[in-house]
């Protein structure tokens, strides 16, 4: 889920989303995804304190998701939470893509992502441009590979 101007914390801390994490806060989450492991692995998922002081067990799934969250700011990372169901804005899209906005409207247009209009707006659905992000990723990869075979085959004639 991403976190909204609405979400921010009480004390006017700015959220992860927005900035790098501090040095404290990198060694906060450093010990905490360790001290998580730990309880984890003696209690078979993450046991908390609830609401009224109620003991609440969350799933190995959950708490392997906090893990990894905790190990994203722990390496000094900012971080987003999207759902896998989102429907993100074309700036939202561009920054997840580390393009402009005006470079993510064109890739739309041009059919490289599938997307929503809702009005006079885009919308991409996060699985497509996860879509795109891994298409991408194997095209330069082939194109690495075909590169490396054309400096090998230049190399040995």
């Amino acid at each position: 889920m991403t976190a909204t101007a609405s979400d921010a914390a009480p004390n006017g801390v700015q959220g992860l989303k927005d900035r790098l994490p501090t040095a404290a806060e990198i060694d906060s989450a450093a010990h905490a995804a360790t001290a998580i492991a730990v309880a984890m692995e003696l209690d078979g998922g993450l046991k908390i304190s609830g609401e009224n002081g109620d003991l609440v067990k969350l799933a190995p799934a959950v708490g392997e998701l906090i893990i990894e969250l905790l190990g994203h700011v722990s390496a000094g990372n900012m971080v987003t939470l999207v759902p896998i169901s989102a429907m993100l804005t074309t700036q939202q899209a561009a920054d997840m893509l580390n393009v402009s906005r005006p470079h993510l409207t064109k890739l739309l247009k041009q059919g490289e992502m599938s997307f929503e209009q809702v009005g006079k707006h885009r919308r991409v659905p996060l699985p497509a441009l996860m879509k795109y992000r891994k298409d991408k990723a194997r095209r330069q990869e082939e194109t690495m590979r075909r590169l490396s075979r054309m400096g090998q085959e230049y190399d040995q004639a």
